[in-house]
């Protein structure tokens, strides 16, 4: 699990840009995280969680059009 006090800024960060549109003044310290678990690391922007999470919910059947192949 991600440290809490930097998915609080993270999240602190994401609600001043895209919730309330004020642009912010470092852009650059914004980065992506995994919405279920806050993981910063292997994040993939199209499922917007981590390959960590990915996994087990494909694995689960909860992603639809996605599943984990197993042969």
């Amino acid at each position: 699990m991600a440290k809490t006090s930097l998915k609080a800024k993270q999240w602190k960060m994401y609600e001043l840009r895209f919730t309330e549109w004020k642009a912010l003044k470092q852009p650059t310290k914004y980065y992506n995280r995994c919405r279920v678990c806050g993981r910063s690391k292997s994040y993939i922007r199209d499922f917007g969680c981590c390959r960590v999470c990915l996994r087990k919910y494909a694995r689960e059947g909860t992603i639809m059009w996605l599943r984990k192949a197993s042969w």
